[in-house]
């Protein structure tokens, strides 16, 4: 077992498998007290937001395995978005739809098994859309797992194309874990970059390159610090990449200040890892970016959206395949360059 010091920053992916922290006590004492810190604000500036479902809608049954989700004129990924979770075993997905223009909530309203729900505030106001997922979570019964993704992004993790979900949580119960981390890596187009088709296809034929290196992580009292990518090489962005796409909740959940590291902290010590592969330079994102940087529902005014905006006025496009760039080819080749862990199915 390796000793980390807090804070100290580490290079990604690892050399080697994912390393174990070993915390001394003074390291869990911290993160015990700001739990607590943060949790009793929590709580107290805690208020219902108002979310309506556009259908009536049933409980979850005890073997549902539900997905909740955000999306936002997201037409061109979702029939992708819904193909993936649905093999992996995702039986219900939950939807809050923040105005959609393009046919998203009307394509939503016809699959049986999404419910989709509105509100009267926009995603900024509610907390950049963590209001409405905690709100989500009380509404269809807490005690139980969740996938918690935006809807560009896909959650690949060791053995996935084999190996479901319900089987990955089981290795994590057994383990004492309740949540899976996985960092959001951004994926763009490079060479060979096609189109995907609407019938088999998936989105990485398209946004098929990831960054190779040029990462950085770190612990603190919160729990995992990631940075680094593309956006981070062109544009100086210093975004949080970790979160927990597959999480536990109860009552002792909340996000606080930041979707990267929620409530309470000592769970964000995994030594479980996948990766959120994050779609958002797709097919539409000359769009998608216009869109959010007038839009500014995004962290600080979505002032980097305003960054590849500007690029994309002068330059057409945005072109970030470079040196480190690496065309994505399976979840093996991401254990392989050390971005996830290994995981033994056959305990």
């Amino acid at each position: 077992m390796t000793t980390i010091v807090s804070g100290a920053l580490l290079d990604y992916p690892f050399h080697g498998k994912v390393p174990e922290l070993r915390r001394d006590v003074l390291s869990r004492l911290r993160t015990w007290y700001e739990t607590a810190r943060i949790t009793r604000r929590e709580k107290r500036n805690r208020v219902p937001v108002e979310l309506h479902p556009l259908k009536p809608f049933r409980p979850l049954a005890p073997h549902d395995l539900p997905l909740v989700f955000i999306t936002h004129n997201d037409m061109a990924i979702l029939p992708y978005f819904l193909r993936h979770y649905r093999a992996l075993g995702v039986t219900r997905f939950i939807c809050v739809d923040d105005v959609s223009g393009d046919g998203t909530r009307e394509f939503l309203q016809r699959q049986a098994d999404v419910d989709v729900w509105t509100s009267p505030i926009r995603y900024s106001e509610a907390r950049r859309g963590r209001r409405w997922r905690e709100q989500l979570f009380e509404i269809y019964g807490i005690d139980r797992w969740y996938v918690n993704v935006d809807s560009d992004e896909l959650l690949i993790y060791d053995g996935c194309e084999t190996e479901g979900l319900a089987e990955l949580i089981r290795l994590l119960e057994a383990d004492g874990c309740q949540r899976l981390a996985a960092p959001m890596i951004d994926m763009y187009p490079g060479p060979q970059s096609v189109a995907p088709s609407a019938e088999d296809g998936m989105p990485w034929q398209f946004s098929n390159c990831f960054d190779g290196s040029g990462y950085a992580y770190a612990f603190d009292k919160r729990g995992i610090m990631l940075q680094g990518g593309p956006r981070k090489r062109r544009f100086g962005e210093d975004n949080e990449l970790i979160k927990y796409p597959l999480i536990y909740w109860d009552r002792h959940c909340f996000f606080g200040s930041s979707p990267h590291r929620p409530l309470p902290y000592q769970r964000n010590f995994s030594p479980y890892w996948g990766v959120l592969l994050h779609f958002k330079f797709f097919i539409n994102y000359r769009e998608k970016i216009a869109e959010a940087a007038e839009g500014k529902q995004h962290y600080n005014n979505s002032e980097h959206y305003a960054a590849m905006m500007s690029e994309l006025r002068d330059a057409g496009g945005i072109d970030l395949a470079g040196e480190v760039s690496i065309p994505f080819r399976d979840a093996r080749q991401l254990i392989e360059l050390g971005f996830m862990s290994p995981i033994d199915y056959r305990r």
